[in-house]
């Protein structure tokens, strides 16, 4: 269970600060819609390196963070919607930002189903 809270550490850690640094670059190296400024995608990446915060803490020793239920629940959430965004046609628009999407949708789905086997 370690490893799946480190895991979901990095996998929130790193996209959050691509967005937070750098979000129109990220946005457009990744394909994805680029708004007019970067303030929204530079705080979902402060929302994602909140997210890494918490689960860092809950894997050291004090374990009062996120812990893995939460990740679960985060994770289904997100894949959700973002599912819903690509089923609807109001995603990105370019076929590397729609791979790109669906590729993340596939992971937390994925990484759900392993987390809650570990349980």
């Amino acid at each position: 269970m370690q490893q799946l809270l480190w895991l979901e550490t990095l996998l929130k850690f790193a996209p959050g600060i691509l967005l937070a640094v750098a979000p129109l670059t990220t946005l457009r190296l990744l394909g994805l819609p680029r708004p007019d400024t970067g303030f929204w995608p530079r705080l979902c990446g402060a929302i994602l390196v909140g997210i890494a915060g918490a689960l860092f803490l809950e894997g050291t020793s004090s374990g009062h963070g996120l812990g893995l239920a939460g990740a679960i629940i985060i994770n289904l959430c997100g894949g959700a919607v973002l599912a819903a965004m690509l089923v609807l046609d109001v995603g990105p628009h370019s076929a590397r930002g729609r791979a790109g999407v669906w590729l993340v949708v596939c992971t937390l789905f994925i990484l759900s189903v392993v987390e809650i086997a570990t349980l």
